[in-house]
């Protein structure tokens, strides 16, 4: 169990991130200021500098924060009973079921990385984890023959990032792309890709269940 105090100062690095990605989702990481993001969390400068002691601090935290996020989603998918299925709401998760507010910081998160060296070599790190945890989630699933066993992981796990990417950005650019009504589309494509080939030789062309 945690400490009361140590509690408390994860509550408030939360409070602040959460203040930090609305900031940043409305005015960009450029054009809004540490006082901005005081004012958001309602606290002093003293005191949030105390937890994040620059805006590429911040930006880490929300990246970190980001990562652990996904992990716990993979570990779930590499639990659960049926891949398609267990994929599907992973996908839901990360492409629908966000806010607008934490697409928008994924846009200017990977914008960002292009301009300033720390963000990139952050950005690529975790890009790098996501990616090696999906090949694994793969190479998992080819080995309980969910998936088919000839696949190549690290190529899917690339392509899987870049349509999530692709998609993510498409949210973030066009107020009339709706993810919700794309994704089951998505899906069928991907199911295409990776089931075995009994299975997507089968009366649904293993689309559906």
């Amino acid at each position: 169990m945690r400490h009361p105090n140590q509690q408390r100062q994860s509550d408030r690095r939360t409070e602040i991130l959460d203040a930090a990605e609305r900031c940043f989702a409305r005015s960009g990481f450029h054009r809004a200021s540490m006082q901005d993001i005081c004012a958001e969390a309602g606290m002093s400068p003293g005191n949030l500098y105390r937890y994040f002691p620059s805006k590429e601090a911040l930006i880490a935290g929300i990246c970190e924060r980001s990562r652990a996020d996904a992990a716990e989603s993979f570990n779930r998918v590499n639990d659960a009973p049926d891949f398609f299925e267990a994929l599907a709401g992973l996908a839901k998760y990360h492409l629908v079921d966000r806010t607008d507010d934490e697409v928008s910081i994924c846009a200017e998160i990977m914008a960002e990385s292009r301009r300033h060296p720390d963000i990139a070599r952050l950005y690529q790190t975790i890009e790098n984890d996501i990616r090696d945890r999906m090949a694994a989630m793969l190479k998992h699933a080819a080995e309980r023959g969910e998936i088919r066993a000839d696949i190549d992981a690290e190529a899917i796990a690339g392509l899987l990032l870049a349509i999530g990417d692709g998609m993510s950005w498409r949210r973030s650019v066009d107020v009339k792309f709706n993810a919700e009504d794309s994704l089951p589309l998505v899906l069928k494509m991907v199911r295409g890709l990776l089931a075995p080939a009994k299975t997507a030789r089968g009366d649904n062309n293993g689309i559906e269940k």
